[in-house]
């Protein structure tokens, strides 16, 4: 019999509905459950594509005895990390604290205050490794909680005070200057791999912010190591088994320091983030390498992500059928020499498993390959390997697919339509553009309430329960901003500043400037949440600073200027000291520091030839964090537009920076150069 969590909308949540275990969501009817029952909170956090917790789930939750004990001696609470950032967040903290380590799943047991006494992540259901079954923690904390309830009480108040004065300095509200972004190219020169690109060991994530950073510190000093350091990094990335040869689209990470063997989950916001990235280094370089990843990516999005309402949905598993009825990690994606001759016939079988890197023996498991472009001595036959990866590709698609976790988060449909807009307009490609417009649209229609509050998640055309935090509001806002850009349509610059008014008055603190992840009308938890770290995302910190910094440029508003400058404090204290994960904050400060430039292409009508290739030279321009609006002379849908008339008749250009402004041109040359393109 389905527990609480059938009536959910998270994919994640409805995969725990079927449990013996008598879940709750989070909810004050949980807590209030354990109150009057007087046990303690296991409250278990994790997602819908993390292997770790399909496994624990399968072993402990999934299991009657296991199940038996929980119901009886607790009340279960599951939370899907995705739709709740903020618990999510906040526990998070307290694990790391305790034990030093933390990730998915997370195991976290509670008073019926909501304060923790004992955490871990996966338990397995026997002893192993040093680790104590599920049951034996589960045993541990019940006793402790009827023979000892006065030391976990101690314990759980001591965790939260502890918290409450976890603060890092934030460094002021000065903007990092040429001195510190200098000294956080420095540690990223220490900290980075120049055999395989990259930086640290294993396990590799993609360091996407960080390249976006040394793409504009390039722009803007001409650095060749940062240049150097974001190509091959980019290069190594579309290379390894990281990057799905045959259909596009990045998974999540790397386990081995050279980029073969991925863990298999594709996230949008990691495709998103390395689509722009990949379109961003095609603009600095021209790359046909980059070229070609940034619009595979982009396909990838749009073919295997689209929800068919407008959005675009969260990830694909790690883990599917391999054909046998098991859950396999990886089992779509890899072959074996035997698979590929089933496929291509002996000769382009032996021409596959040299391009690919499959051998004999394996790169993964049980003599299987994850398909890589390993550089090699020869030339292929150009054409015969596309037909090979046709051929390739279509025999995939025929496999049992991986699951979809289709909700619609609003944070990662922000930097997808940001990378698909860009994408778009930089190759010629209005269909991925429309698809940016159509999950713009979605966020508008549904997740938007009359006040421009934002819903976090929806599914299936429904908004979810859940308030949008920081990075919500913040990734739509850039999203909009970079949609208002390339097409022209003033009310994405409307729409975002609706946004970034929540920022402004909701979410920001009014003496320091400092930034909260959760709004100061959301639910209260015992700390709140408050990071401007950038881990497998922008930081609602970081990515409100550059929404901010990039509106302000658009509309003149000091008030939005001041509050991106104060946010930048905490990348002049944490950019010379952790510059690996403070990337995006680093890109947004070379923007302040280079102005950003404001550009506005004016045209007799914006579907004159003439003015679209001033607009798209405005577009390719590598000045850092620069705005474009694009309109007819004399059009109000930008303010950057007011005042701006037409030189000689013919569509102009006009560039300012630190209110200093360029003489206005009709040479797209000169428009080229006034922006590094």
């Amino acid at each position: 019999m389905p527990n609480r969590l059938a009536h959910e909308t998270s994919p994640y949540l409805l995969q725990h509905a079927d449990n013996p275990v008598d879940w709750w969501p989070w909810s004050d009817e949980a807590f209030a459950e354990a109150r009057r029952r007087d046990v303690p909170v296991l409250l278990s956090v994790g997602y819908s594509s993390c292997h770790w917790c399909h496994v624990m789930a399968h072993e402990s939750f999934e299991d009657e005895t296991t199940a038996g004990y929980l119901n009886d001696h607790f009340v279960s609470v599951k939370v899907d990390r995705e739709e709740r950032p903020d618990v999510d967040a906040v526990y998070m903290e307290a694990v790391q604290a305790a034990t030093g380590q933390g990730g998915w799943p997370m195991t976290v047991f509670l008073t019926a205050d909501a304060e923790p006494f004992y955490f871990g992540t996966y338990f397995p259901p026997a002893p192993r490794h040093g680790m104590p079954s599920f049951r034996q923690v589960l045993e541990g904390v019940r006793q402790a909680w009827d023979t000892r309830r006065e030391e976990v009480t101690d314990v759980a108040g001591k965790i939260v005070r502890d918290l409450a004065h976890r603060e890092i300095g934030y460094g002021g509200t000065e903007v990092p200057g040429e001195e510190e972004l200098a000294q956080a190219l420095l540690g990223l020169t220490r900290e980075y791999d120049a055999q395989r690109g990259g930086f640290g060991g294993a396990p590799k994530f993609p360091p996407s912010m960080v390249i976006e950073f040394l793409l504009r510190h390039h722009a803007r000093t001409g650095s060749e190591g940062a240049l150097q350091m974001a190509r091959d990094t980019c290069e190594r990335m579309a290379r390894g088994g990281i990057y799905d040869q045959l259909g596009g689209g990045f998974a999540r990470y790397s386990v081995d320091r050279d980029w073969v063997v991925p863990h298999f989950e594709k996230m949008l916001y990691d495709n998103a983030l390395l689509c722009r990235v990949y379109a961003h280094l095609w603009r600095a370089t021209g790359s046909e390498l980059a070229r070609r990843v940034a619009l595979e990516t982009a396909d990838f999005m749009v073919r295997e992500l689209s929800t068919g309402k407008g959005g675009f949905a969260s990830a694909l598993d790690a883990d599917s059928d391999d054909g046998t009825g098991r859950h396999v990690e990886g089992a779509y994606y890899v072959w074996t020499p035997e698979q590929l001759t089933e496929v291509l016939g002996e000769r382009d079988a032996e021409l596959a498993a040299r391009c690919f890197g499959v051998t004999e023996e394996g790169t993964f498991e049980q003599g299987s390959s994850v398909l890589q472009l390993p550089q090699q001595d020869g030339v292929f036959d150009a054409e015969r390997v596309a037909s090979v990866r046709s051929r390739l590709l279509r025999a995939r698609s025929a496999r049992p697919a991986p699951g979809r976790d289709d909700k619609v988060v609003a944070a990662w449909n922000g930097l997808a339509i940001a990378a698909l807009a860009e994408t778009g307009a930089y190759f010629g490609r209005p269909d991925l553009v429309d698809a940016a417009t159509g999950a713009a649209d979605l966020l508008v229609r549904l997740h938007m309430d009359e006040h421009a509050g934002l819903s976090r998640t929806s599914r299936d055309g429904r908004a979810g329960a859940n308030a949008g935090v920081l990075e919500d509001y913040a990734d739509v806002a850039e999203g909009f901003l970079a949609l208002a850009s390339v097409t022209g349509e003033g009310v994405w610059l409307d729409f975002a500043g609706l946004l970034l008014g929540h920022v402004l008055t909701r979410f920001t603190d009014p003496g320091s400037g400092t930034l909260y992840d959760t709004a100061v009308d959301a639910e209260k938890l015992i700390r709140r949440p408050q990071d401007p770290t950038d881990n497998a995302t922008p930081s609602g910190w970081s990515a409100a600073a550059g929404a901010l910094l990039s509106y302000a440029a658009h509309t003149g508003s000091a008030a939005h200027r001041t509050a991106a400058e104060k946010a930048l404090g905490v990348v002049r204290a944490l950019g010379p000291r952790v510059p690996r994960f403070i990337g995006w904050g680093l890109a947004v400060a070379e923007a302040a520091l280079d102005g950003p430039r404001e550009v506005a292409v004016v045209g007799a009508s914006p579907d004159e030839e003439a003015a679209k290739s001033l607009h798209r030279t405005a577009l390719l321009g590598t000045a850092p964090g620069a705005v474009v609006a694009f309109g007819a002379a004399g059009g109000e849908e930008f303010p950057l537009l007011e005042g701006r008339p037409l030189v000689g008749g013919a569509p102009t250009a006009y560039v300012c920076r630190n209110f200093t402004c360029d003489a206005p041109t009709t040479d797209p040359d000169r428009l080229r150069a006034a922006l590094g393109g």
